[in-house]
């Protein structure tokens, strides 16, 4: 009955076909993966894209949790023996977290609160008599209640902070209140005065004397605000645009007149609104509002993420990779196609050791011998030096087959890859210099294969990453990883453990098994040969096997992604024009007659067979683009070289919800405010520009102390 509601309640708030809902419910907990359900269960599904059916899957979890939450609450209601019929079916239909701590409030068991203390005094009955506001004297209704020597006074005061704390626990109370914070709250940023002259709050300077509505604070100011705060600069507070207002919207429900009983009711609620309520609500928005920034960061950085990891792969070319360093010289290594390590040395082309014949030599030499078609530099420090040194040796060489092409790309994260276990077990007898410069070369060669293996938040392409929810970062992060490797394919025979881990249905464990079995038996000729892979069962199986590729296989379907359970239609496809399925797969005018209505099946039905005939048009075939060169302009080394009003090409490094931050090849990235991305109104960045997207950008403003270079696109 339960599974019922929550599919109707995750349909209503997706505005998805129940059905369809109801159906990928299923497949979740049968153990499909993501990828595998959008890719190959399109029937079932309605034809539910990854981002609807990730979307499912975070509703459902969400909907357990406050499941699991409403069976504490009953257990503790009951155990207290307040529990009702009314109480119960209330909880039981209620499915919104915060209205269901409203209701479970009264009931929550206390730390010892001065109502607490009035309670065991015996005063509730006293408060209830305050409230119901029917006696015209206080004190005489007060004097029954007092006891060991206490006052009548004090005797008013314990009732009043019953009161109080009952108004503050009361749902409508709660629920009038946050309706006016909804509407109306501001958040108030202050420098914290100690602090105000410090070099470490001159980046919080925006935020020292800061007020705008709740409602309109984005998600980059909420979480910079709240970095502040934590780092002791800057003092936050969330209140409502008029607190008498609120109080006064109280009263109009508590308070029936000015008697002596109203009076102190209006006393206890004014207190119990400042002290309790207030407080409370100012807690829950500012947990609100920082959840709703974690997710924006969260959505911002994982589409960055997933542009970078679907970036442009050069493909299997001889490569020389180059971690540019002016004192300690430039790591040097040469990779073959399949990007292993032939050869590494450092030459030192740049002052202070400046021995730049000797380095010019021993490069046009390192060309010569490993037959280099492609040089891949860091974009660090002595980047654009390098380029001009590799420039000036490659002119220099008379070179029988074509030249090298130079490539600039990002090194973020290249430093932590070299220190991480999975270098050292890579590379173990070299030092960390080489593997960074291994990894400058082979995420040229394949940007995904090699950054699945560095630790996402180190790739340097979000906003405040280490200030939002962790958990929750790592999960979309992971998840972004997986979809981005099964929308490219894996080629069975060479992706390693770090890849084929993030295969569908696979993991580490089954990834290690995968590399063990092609060590010890050699390289995979079909899809079935998985089966054999040690405790990769039928489960398994189904769930991988549409998304590794195997090149050159006596089956052509093994390169594909039509999946192993289908290619008995295709088998049929072929036998019915008397061909083989290679011959469908070359031949355009064989496709041209399948007229795949006379194939549809109970579970096989139009969507998956047009995913076969596209594959069929194009096996294996790489949704990624087509690398481009690209080139800084020779008038700019560093920021003192930017003039306001210079015309730069640039590449968007970054992309967040304020605009996106473009290397202009000085060191120092400058932003592109969302305001000057198009000479139109735009949502968000991502509408006009991609990361790594080769752009042309005008030079605003300079801020040498801040290091701040503000820049236009509308050039």
């Amino acid at each position: 009955m339960e599974k019922n509601i929550i599919t109707k309640l995750i349909a209503d708030s997706l505005k998805l076909n129940m059905e369809a809902v109801g159906n990928t419910l299923s497949l979740l907990e049968e153990g499909c993966t993501i990828p595998f359900i959008s890719r190959y269960r399109k029937e079932r599904t309605g034809g539910l894209d990854e981002v609807q059916i990730a979307a499912i899957s975070d509703e459902n979890e969400r909907l357990k949790e406050i499941s699991k939450r409403k069976e504490t609450i009953v257990k503790a209601i009951t155990s207290q023996e307040k529990m009702t019929p009314e109480l119960q079916k209330r909880i039981d239909e209620c499915w919104d977290a915060t209205e269901l701590e409203d209701i479970y409030l009264p009931y929550k068991p206390r730390r010892r609160t001065r109502a607490q203390l009035a309670r065991e005094q015996g005063l509730e009955p006293l408060a209830k008599i305050l409230m119901r506001q029917r006696t015209s004297d206080p004190e005489e209704a007060a004097r029954p209640f007092v006891r060991d020597g206490l006052p009548v006074s004090d005797c008013l005061r314990g009732a009043q902070d019953i009161i109080a704390e009952t108004i503050s626990e009361d749902e409508q109370s709660r629920q009038k209140i946050r309706g006016f914070f909804r509407r109306t709250a501001i958040i108030i940023s202050k420098v914290v005065k100690a602090k105000a002259d410090s070099d470490e709050a001159a980046k919080y300077s925006d935020y020292f004397d800061w007020k705008e509505p709740l409602k309109r604070c984005s998600s980059h100011r909420m979480l910079a605000m709240r970095r502040g705060e934590a780092e002791g600069i800057l003092r936050l507070s969330i209140d409502p645009v008029d607190d008498d207002e609120c109080i006064e919207r109280l009263a109009r429900h508590y308070v029936y007149g000015k008697t002596p009983c109203g009076i102190l009711v209006a006393e206890a609620l004014e207190d119990g609104y400042k002290r309790l309520l207030k407080p409370s609500i100012e807690t829950e928005f500012f947990g609100l509002s920082k959840e709703q920034a974690d997710s924006d960061a969260i959505r911002v950085f994982a589409e960055n993420l997933r542009q970078l990891l679907l970036g442009a792969p050069l493909g299997q070319k001889r490569v020389m990779g180059i971690d540019p360093g002016f004192r300690t010289g430039c790591k040097v290594v040469c990779l073959d196609a399949q990007g292993n390590l032939l050869h590494h040395e450092a030459i030192f082309p740049h002052p202070p050791v400046n021995k730049r014949m000797q380095a010019t030599i021993h490069l046009q030499q390192m060309v010569k011998d490993y037959q280099i078609e492609a040089i891949s530099i860091g974009n660090g420090t002595a980047s654009r030096e390098t380029r001009a040194f590799v420039e000036e040796a490659l002119k220099e060489m008379a070179l029988t087959k074509s030249t090298p092409t130079i490539f600039v790309v990002s090194e973020d994260g290249a430093s932590v890859y070299s220190a991480s276990k999975t270098a050292r077990e890579e590379f173990p007898d070299e030092d960390v210099t080489v593997r960074g410069a291994v990894s400058i070369g082979r995420r040229l060669m394949d940007p995904l294969a090699e950054l699945v293996k560095i630790d996402p938040k180190s790739i340097g392409v979000g906003q405040y990453q280490h200030d939002v929810d962790q958990a929750k970062l790592k999960h979309q992060l992971d998840m972004t990883v997986e979809s981005c490797v099964n929308q490219v394919g894996v080629n069975l025979n060479t992706a390693s453990s770090h890849l084929l881990q993030y295969v569908s249905g696979l993991g580490p464990s089954l990834a290690k098994n995968i590399i063990d079995y092609r060590r010890e038996n050699g390289a995979f000729t079909s899809r079935a040969q998985l089966k054999k892979v040690p405790r990769l069962g039928p489960t398994a199986f189904q769930q991988c096997a549409g998304f590794l590729r195997i090149p050159g296989a006596r089956n052509p379907l093994d390169n594909s992604a039509v999946h192993p359970e289908s290619y008995a239609i295709v088998e049929q496809m072929a036998r019915d024009l008397r061909c083989t399925v290679q011959d469908l797969i070359e031949q355009k005018e064989l496709r041209a007659q399948i007229k795949i209505e006379q194939y549809a099946t109970k579970d096989i039905g139009l969507p998956t067979l047009t995913d076969i005939m596209k594959e069929l048009e194009k096996p294996g075939r790489d949704p990624r683009e087509q690398l481009e060169e690209f080139e800084f302009d020779s008038r700019v080394q560093t920021i003192d070289d930017l003039e306001p009003g210079m015309i730069l090409p640039g590449i968007v490094t970054n992309i967040t919800n304020f605009g996106a931050f473009v290397d202009i090849g000085v060191h120092q990235d400058g932003l592109v405010h969302i305001s000057q991305i198009a000479n139109r109104r735009i949502s968000h960045p991502t509408d006009v520009v991609k990361l790594h997207q080769h752009v042309t950008v005008k030079v605003l403003e300079i801020d040498q102390r801040r290091h701040r270079i503000s820049l236009s696109m509308k050039v």
